[in-house]
C-alpha cells in the first residue's frame, strides 16, 4: 500500500489530479446550470464547458511552474498535466452526467434522444443523399435504442478530441526550460 502511496505523490500527478476533479466538478457545476435555467443540458450549448477546461488547464501548468518547476515548466510536463486534467475532468463530469439522468431526471435524457431524432428526420433527405433507406434506419434506431451509459462516452470521447488545440497551446505558452538553442549560458 505504501508503494502504491508513493507513486501518486508525485507533484505532477497530485497537481493534475486535483485540478481535473476540480474541472470536472466545476463542469458538472454548468450542466445544472443549465438545467435549472431550462436550457437543454444535454445540447451543444454544453461545449461552452470547453472553457472550464482551458481556465484551469492553464491553471495547473502556471501553478505547477510555479511551485514545483522552480519557474521552469518542460513540453511535456504541460502535455501531460493537459491530458491528464481533460482525462479526469471528462470521465468525473460524464459519471455525474450519468448519475444524474439515472437518477434524478431521466426526462433530460428522453428530451436528448428526442432531440437527436427529431434532427434526424428533418434533415432525412440531405441524408439520403448518401445514405441508403436501409443504413439511414439503422441509424435512427440506434439513436432509439441509445441507453444513458452512452453520455459517459460520449462527454470522454468529446472532451479528448476537443481539448487537442487548447493543450497544444497552453502547453507551448507555459513552457520555460532552462536549456536550448537560445539559452546563452554563464
Amino acid at each position: 500500500m505504501k508503494l502504491i502511496l508513493e507513486y501518486f505523490n508525485k507533484p505532477l500527478l497530485k497537481v493534475s489530479l486535483v485540478f481535473g476533479m476540480i474541472a470536472g466538478l466545476l463542469a458538472f457545476a454548468f450542466f445544472l446550470g443549465l438545467y435549472a435555467l431550462k436550457i437543454m443540458p444535454l445540447g451543444n450549448i454544453r461545449s461552452f464547458d470547453m472553457g472550464i477546461f482551458v481556465i484551469l488547464i492553464s491553471g495547473a501548468c502556471w501553478y505547477h511552474r510555479k511551485t514545483n518547476g522552480n519557474g521552469f515548466l518542460h513540453l511535456w510536463e504541460a502535455l501531460t498535466m493537459g491530458y491528464v486534467i481533460a482525462s479526469i475532468a471528462a470521465i468525473l463530469n460524464g459519471w455525474l452526467i450519468y448519475l444524474f439522468v439515472t437518477h434524478v431526471d431521466p426526462s433530460v435524457f428522453t428530451e436528448y434522444i428526442s432531440e437527436g431524432l427529431r434532427l434526424l428526420t428533418d434533415n432525412r433527405k440531405d441524408q439520403l443523399s448518401y445514405l441508403s433507406e436501409a443504413e439511414f434506419m439503422k441509424l435512427y434506431n440506434e439513436v432509439r435504442d441509445n441507453d444513458p451509459s452512452i453520455l459517459i462516452k460520449n462527454e470522454i470521447s468529446q472532451k479528448l478530441v476537443l481539448s487537442i488545440i487548447p493543450i497544444l497551446i497552453i502547453s507551448l505558452v507555459f513552457r520555460k526550460q532552462d536549456y536550448g538553442v537560445f539559452h546563452t549560458k554563464p
